[in-house]
């Protein structure tokens, strides 16, 4: 399965009292399909998987494949430390209709190249479903370079999908096609998108990222992908900002809630705690930001 295009990671709605909010996952998951993207990924760390007790793992990953019903292919996010954990995520995500996981290398001191490669050779062995593998320093606690990435899909013909999330990612990019010449790897950007342009120019297959405006990455992906580089930089440069201010570390979830809340997707922006809220500056900014968008052009895009 090649994993090409836009993918939207999706958010974990809650209610205001912290509990799961099913409808509003259902709502979400129809409004990212509406714009027309190539498959959605839950459990993913905006999607505060960490936040989640196994239960609820196993209860938002069904509604959502409830919901899409095979539209689109369903990624499931089943990293864990222990590589048992991650079989059994990876074997519940895959009887419950997944397309694929999505797995991070785990988190144990002095973890050397060796290890890793040998977590992906393990469960790809264990689970018959393709892997995306995520290269997210900041979960993961280690820096993949791109030799080892470029081996690991080489030595595990199921782990030939990418997220790339290692600034520059661009030319971490570049280095790991360049590296596997030999066969079929997919990049994907994340990060927000705030890169996507150039990881496109750098030979990326597209993005897996949880933006609240999932259609203007479809519009910069599908005009690059039609060679139409220019409307594509075009549409990339006028929203950039946008996706840069909703993609700050430690608040950005709370954006991007309080936006879909907006679009009629989200009932509530609550957070699990000890996540951020929207506090009132950061509204004001929001406001000034959706304001500029729409009074220079971008009014046709911007629904909230």
């Amino acid at each position: 399965m090649r994993l090409r295009g836009v993918f939207s990671v999706l958010p974990t709605p809650f209610h205001d009292d912290g509990s799961l909010d099913l409808e509003s996952l259902r709502r979400v998951a129809d409004l990212y399909l509406s714009t027309g993207i190539d498959g959605v990924t839950v459990l993913g760390v905006t999607g505060e998987v960490a936040r989640l007790d196994d239960h609820e793992r196993k209860v938002v990953l069904e509604t959502v494949i409830d919901q899409v019903r095979g539209r689109v292919p369903v990624i499931a996010g089943t990293s864990a430390d222990a590589l048992r954990k991650c079989i059994a995520y990876s074997r519940d995500a895959r009887a419950a209709g997944a397309a694929a996981v999505m797995v991070s290398p785990p988190r144990m001191p002095k973890l050397h190249s060796e290890a890793i490669g040998g977590h992906y050779r393990a469960l790809a062995g264990a689970v018959d479903i393709p892997i995306v593998i995520q290269d997210y320093p900041p979960v993961a606690g280690y820096h993949m370079e791109a030799s080892l990435l470029a081996r690991i899909a080489r030595e595990v013909p199921s782990a030939r999908t990418i997220k790339l999330e290692d600034p520059p990612t661009p030319l971490k990019t570049a280095r790991i096609l360049a590296q596997s010449t030999e066969i079929e790897v997919d990049v994907l950007g994340g990060l927000g998108g705030v890169f996507l342009l150039e990881e496109l120019l750098a030979g990326a297959a597209g993005v897996m990222t949880g933006f609240a405006y999932p259609e203007i990455l479809v519009a910069i992906v599908r005009a690059f992908k039609a060679g139409k580089v220019d409307e594509a930089a075009n549409t990339f440069y006028r929203f950039v900002s946008l996706m840069r201010f909703e993609f700050q570390e430690g608040i950005g979830m709370a954006i991007r809630k309080e936006v879909l809340r907006r679009r009629g997707a989200l009932t509530s922006a609550a957070i699990r705690a000890p996540g951020a809220a929207m506090d009132p500056s950061t509204m004001a900014a929001l406001e000034r930001q959706l304001a500029w968008i729409k009074d220079n052009g971008g009014a046709a895009w911007i629904s909230a």
